[in-house]
């Protein structure tokens, strides 16, 4: 495994604000960046996944970068496309709600996987709840661009998400842990629930023995 120093901001916000050429900048330096591989680019972050999948159509019309940028996307993968479920145990019972981040789920058409990752946990049981795969209201910049609708979803989605009394809620983007956080916090449950996040070891060491 290499983490190559030169990488940088894979541009999504960039192109979800309208600034293309910063973000065909950006897809410039991280083509540069894992040059010289033909290994996996594993991301951890499904917004930045989706972005990165997308370098193809993001330099299509750069005649120079073109064919470069459909190579580096068709290398790019989300964490738990690549990461296998291990036997583990939770260190106590624990009723996990796994929020589909739309960029992974829809972005990505990728669902089932993060969901074996967490049903191998011993202890887990997995909590469905209504509407999953609707939005939250993060989507990118939009809680920024839009913020009454935005927050309409994220009150609908806490709701949802309170009714299935979770002891951890998890997700694989940060702008959504950080959208149903704030609005955990505003309806007055931000103790009543913790995040994991499938992508991200902290989750594992903090609730998981081996």
């Amino acid at each position: 495994m290499s983490v190559p120093e030169e990488q940088t901001c894979c541009g999504a916000l960039h192109a979800h604000a309208g600034d293309g050429e910063r973000a065909r900048e950006l897809a410039r330096y991280n083509i540069d960046a894992f040059a010289g591989s033909d290994t996996k680019v594993v991301v951890n972050a499904a917004g930045c996944g989706a972005h990165l999948k997308d370098y193809g159509h993001v330099l299509a019309d750069d005649p120079l970068w073109a064919d470069r940028a459909k190579s580096f996307a068709a290398r790019v993968r989300d964490v738990s496309e690549v990461v296998k479920p291990v036997p583990a145990r939770a260190r106590r019972s624990l009723r996990v709600v796994y929020q589909d981040a739309c960029h992974l789920a829809h972005g990505q058409r990728i669902r089932a996987q993060p969901r074996a990752l967490l049903r191998a946990i011993e202890g887990v049981t997995l909590v469905d709840i209504e509407e999953a795969e609707r939005c939250c209201g993060s989507a990118g910049i939009y809680n920024l661009t839009h913020p009454e609708v935005s927050r309409e979803l994220q009150e609908d989605k806490v709701r949802k998400i309170l009714d299935a009394s979770p002891d951890v809620i998890v997700s694989a983007n940060p702008g959504c842990m950080l959208q149903i956080a704030a609005g955990l916090r505003s309806a007055g449950s931000s103790g009543q629930a913790r995040f994991g996040a499938s992508s991200r070891p902290r989750f594992m060491r903090k609730y998981v023995q081996r």
